[in-house]
This record gives structure tokens, C-alpha cells and sequence, in this order.
């Protein structure tokens, strides 16, 4: 699922880009902004595959406002002026849709987006915490444990970071068939399981209980 956000000034140009968007399968159009501070406030919070972006804004220039992004987003710029095209596709954003575009035109953008997914595989995790965006690389993992509310990464250089969010939700980030679910509190990486002893698994120091729900699923990675 592709998670995306839109940004213009003008609410017609949000609206067909909220129609077309709800056509389209895999495409989850999140929110749609008018204006650059509300549209960074919600990037600051969460994070969002693609951007599709207006160019001629009253405040900042949408390319800037890219530019400024912390954040891996790719972009699809909308705009009515041909003369950004250039430094559009400089900024390696994925397409460059001019106003007013048809439905097929947008369709064809969004599936570039779904192409470089699939040869551009994702290796690492973006996930805010501490008032700051982390980048963690899935390799560098050790496993992920549940919280109450929130979810402890445990790293292998034996650090931690400690974020806001579900198991459910954090295992949408995450490659399927780089990490599965062991037991209600506890996500790790697949290559991790290597030794079981009574139902539990050994990683590192840690002792990870298996929970009955996911047993199957344990053992036909461990039989594999």
C-alpha cells in the first residue's frame, strides 16, 4: 500500500487528486493540505511514501518545500507551469503531472511509484521518536517488543528506541518475508530464529517465548 499525502493551494486541484486517488488500487490517500505549515506538521508525525505536490505556492516554492523534507518521500509535483520540468526531475521525483491532467495521466504516474517499489526494495524502517525521524536499517535489528502503547526496537549494537505505535502497525512497515510475529509482545527478524529450546527462542541474550497463535508459523520458517 502506497501512502501518500497531497499539497496545493488551490482545493479544485485537491479534490480531483482526492477522486482519481480513490480510484486507484494500493493508493491510500491519507490527508490532503492547502497550506505548507499544516502539511509539515503532519510529516513531522508521520511518515508517507509519496507526496503529491503543487510547485506555485504563495508561501514557499513546493520544490523547496521538498527539498526541506527530512524524510525518504518520493514526489509526483503538480503544477500548470511546463518551465519546472527540468528541475522537477532533478529533484529525482517520480513524475511531473501538468494541470489539468486526465485520470489515466494520473493513474500512469502512481504506477511509476508502484514499479520503483518493486525494484527499489525497501530495507529500512522510518519511525519518529524522540522529536526525530529514525532511519533504521532492517539489518541492524534484533527485535522489536511491545509496550502498552509503545514498541521497544531493540538494535544489535545494544542500543534501543523506544516509539509510540502498535505491533499492527509497525509490522505494516516492515518486509514479510524479512519479519514475522513470534508472540503478542514480540516481532523478529526472520534470519534470527535459528535456535528453539522448550518453545522459546534464543536471540542474543533475550529468551522469546512462541506464542500458540504463531507457532505454525515458527516452525514452518524454522522447517524451511
Amino acid at each position: 500500500m502506497i501512502k501518500a499525502i497531497a499539497l496545493d493551494d488551490e482545493i479544485l486541484a485537491l479534490k480531483i487528486i482526492e477522486n482519481y486517488a480513490g480510484k486507484i488500487e494500493n493508493l491510500s490517500l491519507e490527508k490532503i493540505f492547502n497550506t505548507q505549515s499544516d502539511a509539515q506538521k503532519y510529516l513531522n508525525k508521520f511518515p508517507v511514501d509519496l507526496i503529491f505536490l503543487d510547485i506555485e505556492m504563495p508561501s514557499k516554492n513546493g520544490m523547496d518545500f521538498y527539498k526541506n523534507i527530512s524524510q525518504n518521500t518520493k514526489v509526483i509535483f503538480t503544477t500548470a507551469y511546463s518551465e519546472y520540468a527540468v528541475d522537477a526531475f532533478s529533484l529525482n521525483a517520480v513524475d511531473y503531472l501538468l494541470k489539468p491532467f486526465s485520470f489515466e495521466r494520473f493513474k500512469a504516474a502512481v504506477e511509476k511509484v508502484k514499479t520503483n517499489n518493486e525494484t527499489d526494495e525497501v530495507r529500512h524502517l522510518s519511525i519518529r521518536a524522540d522529536y526525530k525521524l529514525h532511519k533504521i536499517n532492517f539489518d541492524d535489528i534484533l527485535l522489536i517488543e511491545s509496550l502498552d502503547d509503545y514498541i521497544q526496537i531493540h538494535l544489535k549494537d545494544h542500543s534501543k528506541i523506544i516509539a509510540r505505535s502498535s505491533m499492527k502497525n509497525i509490522l505494516e512497515k516492515l518486509s514479510e518475508k524479512d519479519f514475522t510475529r513470534v508472540h503478542r509482545s514480540y516481532i523478529v527478524p526472520v534470519n534470527n530464529i535459528k535456535t528453539i529450546v522448550n518453545r522459546n527462542i534464543h536471540i542474543g541474550d533475550f529468551i522469546i517465548p512462541i506464542g500458540e497463535t504463531y507457532k505454525a508459523e515458527v516452525m514452518r520458517i524454522v522447517n524451511k
